[in-house]
């Protein structure tokens, strides 16, 4: 029997309850998670030895496994657990995110927090059990963390805020905004928001919310540290003597300032690595020891935040000479190939953005399989950000987790202005090609994606424009900065993403490098932020203010047509031979069909495509009493013909119904393969009875010869 200590708290009309055991006891800490009947097992393990980098190695991992939720998935061939899937990695990112900013990063031991969902409801999200209990293995364990912290799942749903709203209720309802936020007691340190262009009232609302919640969940976590918590353990900083402080300040006092305050961003990048090798070199010259050297990277990051901080702080001087609240200069077009569905580019200072569109059926669809969800994504945004984009060099090997954070944001951002399948049936993907780096990527992929779907004819509800801000805090004053680049992208205190329309906020992602920041601080930021997306618009505006009334050429021309579910079979036919054929014959590309009877036909030729769609039309007819047909004879019996009308349909006539008067034998009329023209006389459960004689009573019918 296992030694259990469990704690319970509610949390949105629900418990909340974490079990410390013997589970996983080899981990310098594990918590049981339970919230509903979503169980999530967390653990926090500290290496022993520290590591000869010069960044804290921290890790997230979060696993998905399918037999949390009673699935066997994987291929017909592998049936266990592959890669994370993007949603564990955002998972895992937003964790990672949450935490990492209360650990010492002068430590070198690596630190590992690995989460495994044991079991999934479908109804209680398994980020907000997940991250609790991360926070509580960290602060019960022995590893050096300021935490704890907590974050709850937020959403508008009609006009009442909620917390941790269950699965089921967001798929009932359109939520105005859902967000994940998560901090400490009086400060959120971690965003991610996707809104129906939510207004700012309505965040902040949500984020008021959220803090309450999050405070209660603090004090929570506070007690079990203080029943159970470990001592924490004593590790190595790494913290440069004197001596090398000395010399690094001494010999930076009087250029570092001209090198950062450079007028243009490449003659800054230069001037910075020319600078570090001078005092490298002079470190060396006066005998410095090799551990003295190493820490001369961090010095001088040292040194150019705390520069940073006093000039903006004191005189808001940013290293490129604009103002707190002034965009880069903004360039942008639409239509640069010919052969693609749409293309844009778009240019933010010195970061770059080729964003391409391409349209395919319903049938191109991505299906996700995922622990969480089985679907077909029929909008998708991919965001590729090559080592050449930063002047770096390095092989493709797919997207990285930052990548995948990256595109998944800007998916979020455009997908509520993409039209419903009803208005607009294709499958729409955007790949997004970072060219040159310099500052919010991501955000400029959401401006050159909104070009590219316009420029490819998708009818986009509204352009949308997104932009990244900054954060610089000093002991009494802070100063927000718009469109973030270079140093101030790397020594500032916060990173906030927001993107949307001129009418509201799609999408909002906040990392910070301090405890937090205060809500005063965020309405603060919105506000200066819209300023800038409005400025942004205009850009976006002057090159395609409104989707392209056509297609390209080189796009699937699709057609829809609605059909009785009961007749899908009929459509398909056995093992598909049906709508293989007709594909076969008219030479589209495909013949999707939906369980509700939703059929498009999609195809380069719209000939074609019409010509299958009007076979359909034919299968699936409701003939009637009184209709007239035409077909083939098909079979002849003793007492009857059988008529094939075409496309697996045929109609049977009786002797009787041949010609007026006595007809001894049938072959006497009909001929095998003959054509004739026949009445439907009778309908019974589906089987058609004709009549020749029922065409004309007055004259006997004349057979055509065979």
């Amino acid at each position: 029997m296992l030694n259990r200590k469990q704690y319970s708290i509610d949390v949105a009309g629900r418990p909340l309850e974490l079990e410390i055991s013997e589970l996983a006891g080899r981990a310098n800490a594990a918590v049981l998670a339970r919230y509903g009947d979503t169980a999530i097992l967390v653990t926090a393990v500290m290496g022993v030895k520290d590591r000869d980098t010069d960044f804290f190695p921290l890790t997230v991992d979060y696993e998905e496994k399918f037999y949390a939720v009673g699935k066997i998935l994987g291929s017909r061939f592998v049936r266990r657990e592959g890669r994370p899937s993007d949603e564990a990695t955002l998972s895992g990112r937003l964790i990672d995110r949450t935490i990492r900013p209360l650990f010492d990063h002068r430590m070198r031991r690596d630190v590992h927090v690995a989460v495994t969902v044991l079991a999934y409801d479908e109804e209680n999200d398994p980020d907000f059990p997940a991250l609790i209990g991360a926070s509580t293995a960290l602060a019960i364990s022995d590893i050096p963390w300021s935490g704890p912290v907590a974050g709850v799942k937020v959403a508008k749903i009609n006009s009442d805020i909620a917390i941790n709203p269950k699965i089921g209720e967001l798929k009932k309802s359109e939520a105005k905004l859902e967000a994940f936020v998560s901090g400490l007691k009086n400060k959120i340190n971690m965003l991610e928001l996707s809104g129906d262009e939510a207004e700012h009232g309505e965040i902040i609302d949500a984020f008021k919310a959220s803090q309450k919640e999050i405070k209660k969940l603090i004090e929570f976590q506070t007690k079990i540290a203080e029943e159970i918590g470990k001592e924490k353990t004593d590790v190595y900083l790494v913290e440069p003597d004197h001596e090398t402080k000395k010399a690094v300040k001494e010999f930076l006092a009087d250029k570092l300032e001209e090198v950062i305050y450079a007028p243009k961003d490449h003659e800054q990048h230069s001037k910075i690595n020319t600078l570090k090798h001078e005092l490298i070199d002079l470190l060396n010259g006066r005998e410095f020891s090799e551990k003295q050297l190493q820490a001369v990277d961090e010095l001088f990051e040292e040194e150019i935040n705390e520069l940073l901080h006093k000039k903006i702080l004191e005189e808001e001087a940013r290293p490129d000479g604009r103002k707190l609240d002034e965009v880069r200069a903004l360039t942008a077009e639409a239509g640069l190939f010919k052969r693609t569905h749409g293309s844009a580019l778009f240019i933010r200072g010195n970061t770059q953005a080729l964003a391409m569109t391409t349209l395919g059926p319903p049938g191109a669809a991505q299906l996700v399989e995922t622990m969480e969800t089985t679907d077909n994504r029929r909008f998708m945004l991919h965001y590729n950000f090559p080592k050449y984009s930063v002047g770096e060099t390095g092989s493709f090997r797919g997207p990285g987790r930052r990548d995948i954070g990256h595109g998944a944001l800007a998916e979020k951002a455009l997908r509520p202005l993409i039209p419903a399948q009803e208005k607009f049936p294709y499958t729409i993907r955007v790949v997004s090609e970072i060219l040159s780096s310099n500052g919010s990527s991501s955000m400029a992929t959401v401006c050159a994606s909104s070009l590219s779907l316009m420029d490819a004819g998708v009818p986009l509800k509204k352009p949308a424009a997104g932009i990244a801000m900054g954060l610089i805090l000093g002991e009494q004053k802070y100063k927000i900065l718009t469109d973030i680049q270079g140093p101030e992208d790397h020594h500032g205190d916060m990173d906030f993403k927001v993107a949307g329309t001129a009418d509201g906020v799609t999408a909002i992602q906040m990392d910070v490098k301090i405890e937090g920041v205060t809500i005063e601080m965020l309405e603060k930021v919105l506000e200066q932020a819209k300023k800038a997306r409005l400025h942004i618009l205009q850009t976006v505006n002057a090159v395609l203010a409104s989707p392209r009334p056509e297609l390209s050429p080189y796009a699937p021309k699709i057609l829809t047509l609605n059909i009785d579910p009961k007749k899908i079979g009929e459509v398909i036919g056995p093992g598909g031979k049906i709508i293989n054929g007709i594909v076969a014959d008219t030479g589209v590309a495909s013949i999707d069909i939906e369980e509700d009877g939703m059929v498009f036909v999609s195809g380069t030729d719209m000939s074609a495509c019409e010509k299958a769609v009007e076979i359909i039309k034919s299968i699936v007819k409701e003939y009637r009493v009184g209709d007239i047909v035409e077909g083939t004879v098909s079979r002849i019996m003793d007492f009857g013909a059988i008529v094939d009308i075409g496309l697996n349909k045929d109609g049977m006539i009786h002797v009787s119904e041949l010609k007026n008067g006595f007809v001894k034998n049938v072959s006497d009329v009909l001929k095998l393969g003959q054509s004739v023209r026949a009445k439907i006389i009778r309908m019974e459960d589906g089987k058609l009875s004709l009549s020749i004689k029922a065409l004309d009573r007055s004259a006997e019918y004349e057979p055509e010869s065979a």
